[in-house]
């Protein structure tokens, strides 16, 4: 059983709060009415719980989504799509280089929370921080174009799996 420390129902103030770094931050605009929000931490990481669902965490001061957000909410902006020959690096935590990256969201700029799919099914396999813009991640076709934060089969994800 998973120990999640200081898990609290936010008021509606915190969530409006809430809604406007989501909007801000990962660019997503969302309705939580009649929702149940919560905040707790699991092995000393924030999330941000939907339903008794962990959706988003944060690290050092910045929102991410997990991937079941991800799942959950389908987000279209702040993609970054790879080939299919770099989905075991990412799945075993490597950064996203230049070369594998097949199309990107022209919007992204440096330092922009992002998640990375793959180019034939789309699914979400892991969220990080943006290196360089959308742009160049497209036409520099060398070096580290993001840093991964969260990664299918990482720590977080195990943690997320006893939640499904």
């Amino acid at each position: 059983m998973v120990k999640i420390k200081n898990l609290h129902r936010l008021k509606q103030k915190e969530i409006r709060l809430l809604l406007k770094e989501i909007e801000e931050t990962l660019q997503l605009s969302i309705s939580l009415s009649n929702t149940k929000v919560e905040r707790g931490k699991i092995q000393d990481i924030e999330f941000i719980f939907l339903e008794n669902t962990p959706c988003f965490f944060r690290k050092d001061t910045t929102l991410f989504f997990t991937i079941l957000g991800l799942l959950r909410f389908k987000p279209t902006f702040r993609f970054v799509k790879v080939d299919m020959g770099a989905i075991q690096f990412v799945t075993n935590g490597a950064d996203i280089m230049a070369p594998g990256i097949v199309d990107a969201d022209n919007n992204i700029e440096t330092d922009d929370s992002v998640w990375i799919c793959d180019e034939t099914h789309k699914k979400p396999l892991a969220v990080g921080i943006a290196l360089r813009s959308g742009k160049d991640m497209l036409q520099v076709k060398k070096g580290k174009a993001v840093k991964i934060i969260h990664h299918i089969g990482d720590e977080l994800w195990e943690i997320m799996k006893l939640f499904v």
